[in-house]
């Protein structure tokens, strides 16, 4: 029997992070690539330091894309971070960029009939996961999904007035009690953000609380002894300057907060073609339409895929005991539900689009779906079908 009683903690960090800021640059170049090519392959990964930002990976584009292309978006995407520090300068920092073309055994695994295959194949091998949970409207985790939004709020505090003094690296950490399987109030919030000199912890104190109460439900807030914020005093010194930053680093932060398990693959700098990407979008499609029909308060779903193969090794669904429906056969039907081959999901969710710099920065999940098919992966358009099959 599952705990009912228990705490649970999750992290995100801000757009500024040096993670994050790789992670954006990199999919602004996976969205680069196929505005002019929808049929792009990209994997571009991102090095920050001081005043440096360095890209290595592999492309595949029917338009040619010079490298000043690349970087004038790249510094635009960093000016849009809010990075005009000393130590790292959207104008002034060095850009080097070492990307190349896509290995041709790789594409002859991923192209139709070109693989041992007929169909187009998966990218790469690997097992990703998709949850959903009914703690929240977005059916997210709660604490993951509030740890987000404090930091996005954050964000919009920041750059809605300058002579604050925030600048744009920052954390935060939301822990939960939970009673009954349900969570109920926060037992501790830990928030860091960098600032410009001058200013004291009261004054950081002082902006970030009601940012914080706004987020968290009614009556929810920790006690004041527990609401930490720049525990250590200073920021001052931070972003790529204060700590080397790469792309992928933050898996369980684009994720479900730890909350859900993670087949290890990150999604930044990856065209849809790699299933680390649009399958683990696949799996949270399916899992959220699955809580979204009411079937299960709790779901997880596996997918494993192999290089060059079109279709899932395996399907894997999990509802945690809260299941409403016949859980073996809702698991044979999910594929009938979806095609859930490479070339199957992207049509599904239309994902051969520029759509990708927005999901680099405070979770890949529990976000809109845009108009322009942005997040189309938390569509719950598949809700009357499940609810039908249910019966």
């Amino acid at each position: 029997m599952s705990r009912q009683s228990y705490i649970f903690t999750s992290e995100s960090v801000s757009e500024g992070h040096p993670d994050k800021v790789c992670d954006r640059i990199s999919d602004e170049v996976v969205d680069l690539l196929l505005s002019k090519d929808p049929q792009a392959r990209v994997a571009c990964e991102t090095l920050t330091t001081t005043n440096r930002i360095i890209l290595a990976g592999e492309t595949r584009c029917a338009v040619e894309v010079a490298d000043s292309e690349i970087e004038q978006r790249v510094r635009a995407a960093v000016r849009d971070i809010g990075y005009e520090q000393d130590g790292f300068h959207w104008e002034r920092s060095r850009f080097i960029s070492h990307l190349h073309e896509q290995s041709a055994d790789i594409a002859a695994g991923v192209d139709e009939g070109t693989g041992s295959y007929t169909e187009e194949g998966a990218g790469d091998q690997g097992i990703m996961f998709g949850y959903a949970t009914d703690e929240t409207p977005e059916l997210m985790p709660a604490p993951i999904q509030y740890s987000h939004q404090i930091l996005s709020k954050l964000a919009d505090l920041r750059k809605s007035d300058m002579s604050l003094g925030l600048e744009p690296d920052a954390k935060s950490q939301v822990t939960l009690v939970y009673e009954r399987g349900v969570p109920v109030r926060a037992a501790s919030v830990v928030v860091s953000t960098q600032h410009r000199e001058g200013l004291s912890p009261d004054d950081i104190r002082e902006m970030v609380r009601p940012v914080v109460v706004d987020v968290l439900p009614e009556g929810w807030m920790c006690p004041e002894k527990y609401f930490y914020v720049n525990p250590t005093g200073n920021f001052v010194t931070g972003g790529p300057d204060g700590d080397c930053g790469l792309t992928g680093r933050k898996i369980i932060v684009d994720t479900y907060g730890g909350a859900a398990p993670h087949g290890g693959g990150a999604f930044s700098g990856k065209d849809p073609t790699k299933v680390d990407r649009s399958a683990a979008y696949a799996g949270r499609y399916l899992a959220k339409n699955i809580v979204a029909a009411g079937l299960a308060d709790r779901c997880t779903i596996q997918l494993s895929y192999a290089i060059g193969v079109a279709y899932p090794l395996s399907v894997y669904l999990d509802l945690h005991g809260t299941d409403k429906c016949d859980v073996m056969k809702l698991e044979k039907a999910v594929p009938e539900l979806m095609d859930l081959s490479p070339r199957g999901i992207r049509k599904t969710l239309n994902l051969n689009q520029p759509i990708y710099a927005r999901t680099a920065a405070y979770g890949h999940f529990g976000r809109d779906a845009h108009d322009d098919g942005g997040f189309s992966w938390e569509r719950c358009d598949l809700v009357e079908r499940l609810r039908d099959f249910a019966g």
